[in-house]
């Protein structure tokens, strides 16, 4: 099977400065968390806060998505935080 974002939602997490999704694969669920440092890289000027962060997220989702599943790809773990590293 593949890696799929069947669930569009997404939390953002105040203590790790991040936003939280989770992708299947078959029947396992992969969580997925970006921290704040990549939204900063994909949009420069995101407002460093949950709406901000949230916004940058539903914006970019489908690049987010792209490098969750590329990540996943390469190593088949069942958890991965997303850094701006991982953004090219």
């Amino acid at each position: 099977m593949s890696l799929t974002f069947p669930n569009r939602s997404r939390s953002y997490d105040e203590a790790g400065q991040r936003i939280r999704f989770v992708g299947h694969d078959g029947m396992f669920q992969i969580s997925f968390s970006v921290a704040a440092d990549a939204m900063a890289k994909m949009r420069p000027g995101t407002a460093a806060d949950e709406a901000g962060y949230l916004q940058t997220f539903d914006t970019e989702s489908s690049a987010i998505r792209e490098v969750a599943s590329k990540a996943y790809d390469r190593t088949h773990k069942s958890m991965y935080v997303l850094t701006a590293a991982d953004f090219g």
